[in-house]
């Protein structure tokens, strides 16, 4: 990347995240409201024309536009800062699946069967003293397996006496 450009998209991240933060603040939420009411207001004056609704039209239309890549640019940034910082917590953790880590890159169905793994993980830690004690969908089925075995050896003999 060469310098300018780099200047040039630092600059536009700048912008980017003002003008965001501005356009989600409350004082924004009042001056669209108040365009709104001045434009209605002056609908008499102008008959209301076609050009007069044009204005607002065309108005709010530019404006939508342009936010909505504003908006999403944000929010691509703020997701990946969320994505790393989640990775850094599993790979810090002991016990945690380091294979979690990039897990938004999987397919669809790869995330389903995921999710899948994971309803069966809270299904098990239900059953459990405390939702806590599983890591890993891996070891939550060993344990549910020794906790199966072993009350079913316990029915067999109070069974048997």
């Amino acid at each position: 990347m060469s310098r300018q450009s780099g200047r040039a998209n630092r600059a536009m991240e700048k912008f980017s995240q003002a003008t965001t933060a501005r356009a989600g603040s409350t004082a924004a939420f009042v001056a669209a409201v108040a365009l709104i009411v001045v434009w209605l207001v002056s609908g008499p004056f102008f008959h209301f024309s076609d050009t007069w609704q044009l204005v607002i039209n065309t108005t709010t239309t530019i404006v939508t536009f342009l936010m909505v890549f504003l908006i999403q640019r944000s929010q691509n940034k703020d997701a990946r800062a969320m994505e790393l910082k989640l990775n850094e917590l599993i790979a810090a953790l002991e016990g945690a699946s380091n294979g979690m880590i990039d897990v938004e890159s999987l397919s669809e169905q790869e995330l389903k069967v995921l999710h899948q793994h994971f309803k069966k993980l809270v299904s098990m830690a239900r059953h459990d003293a405390s939702l806590t004690e599983s890591h890993s969908v891996e070891e939550a089925e060993e344990r549910h397996r020794r906790k199966t075995r072993g009350s079913r050896a316990r029915r067999r003999s109070t069974s048997a006496a």
